[in-house]
Parts: structure tokens; C-alpha cells; sequence
């Protein structure tokens, strides 16, 4: 019997404001000295008063702005309470009854929406150091008290795939809006999932189990996949999947149990007395929509739409947002070149940015992966890519003549022309001179010459091949493929 998964995610995110949460410690995530970011506050010493941080506020409600939840206009904070060593209160100030956002959605690249149940604010933990040798743990507070987002789903995602795909679409929102650099490797992303499965002839849920310890998409994915197999093996012998915590060990990929789960009413919460409740005005909230960038998805479309390329590459210029943003200034340049030609063929115009993009995304990428350098980096200006894309076009410069072009352009920032004519890389298209290069290709290819003659088509290509090579890259392709057939008889 195949089981149905569902699955829902809770998701951390530590907010990047220059405070914590309640007091003006600094929140410093590079900061690797133990217990240097801490002051009475975050430490929880007797007769301290937390103030709420404005700017964390804000960043949630952008965030919930984002995702078309329904914010809000009065909110509280509450305590939820349980003890762990690196709580320094014996509580944790958070939201349940109250949070800032509810009823929000994520649209997937796919286009299926995942319901957003709600986002609210909290304070983060501290951090446990282990040390195995000496057998001892350390605490380390100075994460305690980060602003902490928690942003809870519906249980609507129904694959481990679709929960990883739910994950990074939710980072890259996260960087558009700047709240978080939303980086799992530094704990500043932090997913649990909720996994169950049920029986396909019954509509009841199955038991949910929370899975932890999971700090990559792809630990995600496979702990999800893991978990849904593990609960489907349980259920086939007749047996009961219990609710409890399970972590996910990524040396073994298994889950392993840690705990029974706890419910909320085991936490106990009650406002937070220390804390007024929070009073939003509509104009707060819409001075925050105002200020809400083009979001990944509005991209995606823009990208498909105004340039006319292909999804793929719309992807990549949206996910590498830097990039994308060096892509329009070439397209700017492009526009700028058609206009000056006096050029108003809109075909043509989306042929050059098509091409512009296939450049950037290959040969650009390959050069700047190669010699570990971002796209902010680089020495080539748009207006000096844009004159490259026009030249290929214009059949100034063959393809493996743009390659070395560009490479020149990446190593000394100079331009195209000037380097084509320093290369001696303009495309040659005398026929005279083409005729005399066929005519010793073909002599010194016998063997691809009788195959061509024999209806093989790729031997054609191979001979261009060795014609551009004789001519150091300089051919015209398509004028060198037509010499080549007249001089064979075709």
C-alpha cells in the first residue's frame, strides 16, 4: 500500500538588526568569542526589563507583508516556558495567541501556493558548546536573545522535494526583503518538518512526528524521505507510529528518536507582563508595503515576459541576484545601441538579450567560477559586454573568437573592439581567402571528405571545424560551410 505524506514546516530565521530583541547588545553572528555580545538583559539577571526591538518588528511585518498575510493591528508578546541550560530565564518571551502575522501564502516556481498558518516574532536560545574530551558543556549566550522569526505552514506540502523547493524559495525571499542573510551553514535558517502519513482510503491525518538537527535543504529532503519510509514500514505491519521529536543524523541518513513531543499546553503561556501589547497603525503597515521590493516571483515573470527569455535562464538571474541585475544593465546598453541604429525591430532586439543571456550564464559564470570571482568583481563593464553581444551579432567575431575576446575582456577590462583588432580576431569572410584554407582542409581530411560524399552530414561540421582552426578562429562559419560544399560538389 502506498501511503500519502503530509508535511508541514516550521522555519527559524535569525533577523539581521544591529540589536537583540530586547536590549541593545549586539547581535553579531561573525562574533566567535564566547559570552561577548551579553549585558543583564539577555543574561536574564533579577529586576531587568526587556524593550522591544522596533526594527525586528518591522522586519516581520515586511516578511508577512510578502507572503499576503493578514497583519495584525494589535499583538502581544507572551512567555513560553520550559527549561533547557541555555535558556537564561527559564522562560522564552515569544507569541502564540497573538502573532504579528496570520494566513499567509508562498507561491512555489511551479506555481503551487503554500499556505503560511503564521509568522511571529521571539527571542533565540543561547548556544551549547560540547567539549568530548573533558566531558563537560559550555554555554555560549551570545545568541541569546537574537531576534528569532518563526514562520509556521499549513500542512500542505505533500513531497520531501516540495518541501526543499518550499525552503529555497523562502531563503531567496528572505534576501530579497534583507531581514536575514537566511544562511543555514551559521544557523541563521533553521527547519524542523512535520511528517505523518495516512492511509489513502482515509482522510483522518496520520501521527505527526517533528523532525530536528537538520541544517541543509538537502538533509531536508532526505530526512523527509527517510521519515516517510519509516512511518509507511510501521504502519504495514500493523503496528503504531508514535509522536515524539526524532533528529535527523546525517552520517547514517536516518532519523533517531529524542524525545516525546510536547504540546502547548505544556509550555504554559500568559502575556508577558514586562511588555505592553503592541498597538500597529494602519499607515505603520502600509509605510512597510510601500517599502517592499520587486519579490523573487514578480521577478521570475518580468525577466520571461520584458526580455523573452527561457524560464532556465529567468531562474538563474533571479537566484543569482546580482547577476540578474548586471544582465539588465547589458540589456539597457543593447536597447541604448538599437536606439541609436535607429533599430525598431523588436524580434532582433530579443534576439541580441537572448544571446547577451546565454553568454552571461556559460561563458561569464564558467570564467568567474574559475577564478572564484562574484559578478560585483569583474572587470568588464555592461557597456563593454553589450558591444561584445553586438559584435557576434553583426558577425564581427566568430564564436570561439567572442570566447577569446572575453577572456581577454576578464583578464584587463579592456574593450572588445580594441581586442579584436589586438587578436586579430576579425571574422573573416573574403571568399578568396576561405577558398584557398577549404582547399587544404580537404586535403589534408581525405577520409572526411569520402564520408561527406557519402551523405554523412556531421563530416561537414568537422571540416569546419578544421577550417576554423587553420584560420585561427577567424572564419565566418556559415560562409566557410558554403565554400566548403561548393568546392565538394554539393
Amino acid at each position: 500500500m502506498k501511503y500519502i505524506p503530509t508535511i508541514g514546516l516550521e522555519v527559524h530565521v535569525q533577523l539581521n538588526t544591529r540589536t537583540k530583541m530586547f536590549c541593545d547588545s549586539l547581535n553579531d553572528p561573525s562574533e566567535t568569542k564566547p559570552n561577548v555580545n551579553v549585558c543583564p538583559i539577555c543574561l536574564a539577571h533579577p529586576g531587568t526589563l526587556p524593550v522591544p526591538n522596533i526594527e525586528a518588528i518591522k522586519k516581520t511585518i515586511k516578511v508577512g507583508l510578502a507572503l499576503r498575510s493578514n497583519i495584525r493591528e494589535h499583538s502581544y508578546f507572551e512567555r513560553k516556558n520550559y527549561f533547557y541550560p541555555d535558556l537564561p530565564k527559564g522562560y522564552q518571551i515569544s507569541q502564540y495567541e497573538a502573532p504579528f502575522c496570520e494566513e499567509g501564502e508562498l507561491e512555489l516556481s511551479s506555481g503551487k501556493k503554500i499556505r503560511v498558518r503564521r509568522v511571529h516574532l521571539e527571542e533565540d536560545t543561547g548556544r551549547l558548546l560540547h567539549d568530548t574530551k573533558n566531558k563537560v558543556s559550555l554555554v555560549d549566550f551570545n545568541r541569546a536573545g537574537v531576534p528569532l522569526m518563526e514562520l509556521v505552514t499549513e500542512p500542505d506540502i505533500e513531497s520531501a522535494k516540495e518541501a526543499r523547493e518550499f525552503g529555497e524559495e523562502l531563503q531567496l525571499l528572505l534576501r530579497y526583503l534583507d531581514v536575514s542573510g537566511a544562511d543555514m551553514e551559521k544557523g541563521q535558517l533553521r527547519l524542523e518538518a512535520n511528517v505523518s502519513v495516512r492511509n489513502p482510503v482515509s482522510d483522518k491525518l496520520g501521527t505527526k512526528v517533528e523532525l530536528k538537527n537538520i541544517n541543509s535543504f538537502r538533509a531536508l529532503e532526505r530526512a523527509i524521505d527517510y521519515e516517510i519510509k519509516r512511518q509507511s514500514e510501521i504502519l504495514e505491519k500493523g503496528e503504531k507510529v508514535a509522536q515524539e521529536t526524532r533528529g535527523w543524523d546525517e552520517a547514517s541518513q536516518t532519523t533517531f528518536s529524542q524525545r516525546t513531543k510536547e504540546e502547548s499546553e505544556d509550555y504554559r503561556y500568559f502575556p508577558e507582563p514586562d511588555i505592553p501589547p503592541i498597538r500597529l497603525e494602519t499607515t505603520q503597515i502600509e509605510a512597510i508595503r510601500a517599502d517592499l521590493p520587486e519579490l523573487p516571483q514578480q521577478r521570475r515573470e518580468r525577466f520571461k515576459s520584458e526580455y523573452g527569455i527561457k524560464l532556465a535562464d529567468a531562474e538563474i538571474f533571479v537566484r543569482e541576484r546580482e547577476l540578474g541585475e548586471y544582465f539588465e544593465q547589458v540589456v539597457s546598453e543593447l536597447n541604448r545601441w538599437l536606439k541609436d541604429e535607429g533599430i525598431k525591430n523588436q524580434e532582433l532586439g530579443i534576439r541580441v538579450t537572448k544571446l547577451a543571456a546565454n553568454y552571461l550564464i556559460t561563458e561569464l559564470q564558467k570564467l568567474m567560477t574559475d577564478n572564484s570571482l562574484p559578478i560585483t568583481k569583474i572587470k568588464i563593464t555592461p557597456e563593454n559586454f553589450a558591444e561584445l553581444m553586438v559584435m557576434i551579432h553583426q558577425e564581427k567575431v566568430s564564436s570561439s573568437g567572442a570566447q577569446q575576446v572575453l577572456k581577454a575582456m576578464f583578464e584587463r577590462g579592456i574593450d572588445p573592439s580594441q581586442l579584436i583588432e589586438e587578436l586579430n580576431l576579425t571574422q573573416l569572410s573574403d571568399e578568396e581567402e576561405l577558398q584557398k584554407a577549404a582547399l587544404l582542409v580537404i586535403e589534408e581530411n581525405p577520409k572526411a571528405v569520402a564520408d561527406f560524399k557519402k551523405g554523412k552530414e556531421s563530416s561537414l561540421t568537422f571540416l569546419v571545424g578544421q577550417l576554423m582552426r587553420h584560420t585561427h578562429g577567424r572564419a565566418n562559419p556559415k560562409v566557410a560551410a558554403e565554400i566548403l560544399k561548393k568546392q565538394l560538389g554539393n
